[in-house]
């Protein structure tokens, strides 16, 4: 047996959203966030009802494994989800999502964990630094937004 402290990063950032926690909170979910993300495109969701809710699957496409996703917590009138997503051989991550009601819309708190189980893991989680997790949330406060204003995705030049 191999007993090794993790490698681990977490990273919280708070989101300033235009709109109340009852219209942002149907958008954190694999089928509704092609509404709003430009390209996204799960390979699969594994869902009752059609959308997120707890103990929904879905796959999104990785390198150098296909991520599998597990929503373990799905709490709408709390305003919060936790996922976990683990990409074979690379990280495990656990995402968490807390919306809550302020004067001018929603903030989110995002935070994402993630854990190394593999050499390309730990080049993943060194990588996973304050200034790129910021950009990251600062781009899907930009997308969420803009979709909660106009109602479509934005399209971001390639």
């Amino acid at each position: 047996m191999n007993i090794t402290k993790p490698n681990r990063v977490t990273r919280t950032y708070t989101q300033r959203l235009v709109a109340a926690p009852s219209a942002v909170f149907p958008l954190l979910c694999p089928v509704r966030e092609a509404d709003w993300i430009d390209g996204w495109d799960p390979i699969s969701v594994i869902t009752d009802s059609g959308a997120a809710e707890r103990d929904c699957v879905f796959v999104t496409a990785a390198s150098p494994n296909n991520a599998v996703w597990y929503i373990t917590r799905h709490e709408r009138d709390n305003g919060f989800v936790e996922m976990i997503k683990i990409t074979p051989l690379v990280t495990v991550c656990r995402l968490t999502i807390q919306l809550q009601a302020i004067a001018t819309g929603s903030e989110a708190i995002v935070t994402y964990t993630h854990t190394s189980i593999g050499p390309e893991g730990d080049a993943f989680v060194a990588s996973f630094t304050d200034d790129y997790y910021r950009q990251f949330m600062q781009d899907w406060e930009a997308r969420i937004n803009h979709y909660l204003v106009h109602g479509s995705a934005l399209r971001l030049a390639k």
